[in-house]
């Protein structure tokens, strides 16, 4: 939930300057150590002279507007999805991206050189901002059909396939793919033979467009089962939903995801959330968040559909090609206690430099 303009200024009504200033400490301190802050230890840093037991009965008003939580009976506070939002709103500082962090993006993030392919540039945009963030960085592309060098199909199981193709310039792609039953090894070499003969130096659009063409032709070169498996192997996308316009997920740092697990329901949860990441469904409708909003956009758990059974942050912004057309995006995922005033500024200098290098 998305706090309207309305709702925050209801709350900010409600606040005065010691239980904004008691709310920003709880909210800081669960995104600096992630613990519950209790009454006694808040009254010893509070910059005015409170009393534990005032700072309970602020706390106890604050609870009623739903901004903070107790986690367990007499333990200390956490804030709520709502208390995140409206400290993100209405509290938190974002200033310009550092002097440190922004040499650190650019030393990674370059344009391809020569025979390098735009994945690179990718992966080193993800593996930057997961070292930096302590989340997974995420980079989604409409991805350019690379031209088929070679593909392979490899038995995983007797009803399942790995399907390998490799690109011009040696990119390879890997596809799971469900076998008919029945399906043997003869013919998932017959299959790859076919495809090797027929379709090397074509796009995988162009191929699609070549097997239409020879369906009436291969029947008595292909027996239906290989045909199945070609067909598969080149329409079965582990992208999006429109196969004329596939699209890429790259993700890095999913180890950092795996730090300060407190509970069988933290890893519950983080398993949800990488089942939600490889769902094809997913990368388009990153695409859709990234283009919801210009800039940097905050998804605090639930508010983000796609990751909401996982309890996690998504932050993103769009990058965009010479004509302004969105063509990407750039993120970090990662638990709601995200560093969000640094990582704001992170994701939005590199989505300013993909776009710069996408043109």
């Amino acid at each position: 939930m998305v706090l309207r303009h309305s709702a925050e200024t209801d709350i900010h009504k409600k606040l005065d300057e010691r239980s904004g200033e008691i709310f920003r400490r709880i909210v800081e301190s669960y995104l600096e150590h992630g613990e519950p802050l209790g009454s006694r230890n808040l009254s010893r840093i509070l910059p005015m002279s409170l009393s534990p037991a005032s700072v309970r009965n602020v706390m106890s008003d604050l609870e009623t507007l739903g901004l903070i939580y107790s986690p367990h009976v007499s333990s200390g506070r956490l804030p709520t999805q709502l208390g995140l939002r409206f400290f993100v709103d209405a509290f938190m500082q974002v200033g310009n991206i550092s002097d440190e962090d922004r040499a650190s993006i650019a030393r990674h993030v370059h344009r391809p050189v020569h025979g390098q392919s735009i994945e690179t540039m990718m992966g080193e945009a993800s593996q930057v901002l997961s070292g930096m963030s302590r989340g997974a960085g995420i980079v989604i592309t409409a991805k350019n059909d690379s031209v088929l060098k070679h593909v392979e199909f490899i038995r995983l199981e007797p009803t399942k396939a790995l399907v390998v193709l490799v690109g011009e310039h040696d990119q390879v792609e890997n596809r799971i793919i469900e076998l008919p039953a029945g399906t043997t090894n003869s013919q998932l070499n017959e299959a790859a033979n076919f495809l090797n003969a027929h379709l090397a130096g074509s796009t995988i659009h162009e191929a699609r467009t070549q097997l239409e063409r020879l369906r009436r032709e291969v029947r008595q070169e292909l027996d239906l089962l290989s045909q199945d498996l070609v067909e598969r192997g080149l329409a079965v996308w582990s992208g999006g939903i429109d196969e004329s316009k596939p699209t890429q997920l790259i993700v890095r740092g999913r180890a950092n995801l795996l730090e300060g697990l407190a509970g069988i329901e933290d890893v519950d949860r983080l398993r949800m959330l990488f089942d939600d990441l490889e769902k094809k469904d997913s990368l388009i409708e990153l695409l859709n968040l990234a283009e919801a909003g210009s800039g940097v956009r905050i998804f605090i758990g639930s508010e983000n559909k796609l990751f909401s059974l996982s309890g996690s942050s998504l932050i993103v912004a769009p990058y965009r090609d010479s004509d302004e057309r969105i063509i990407g995006a750039v993120g970090v995922i990662g638990p709601t206690r995200l560093n969000y005033s640094r990582i704001v500024p992170m994701v939005d200098y590199t989505a300013q430099l993909m776009s710069r290098l996408s043109r």
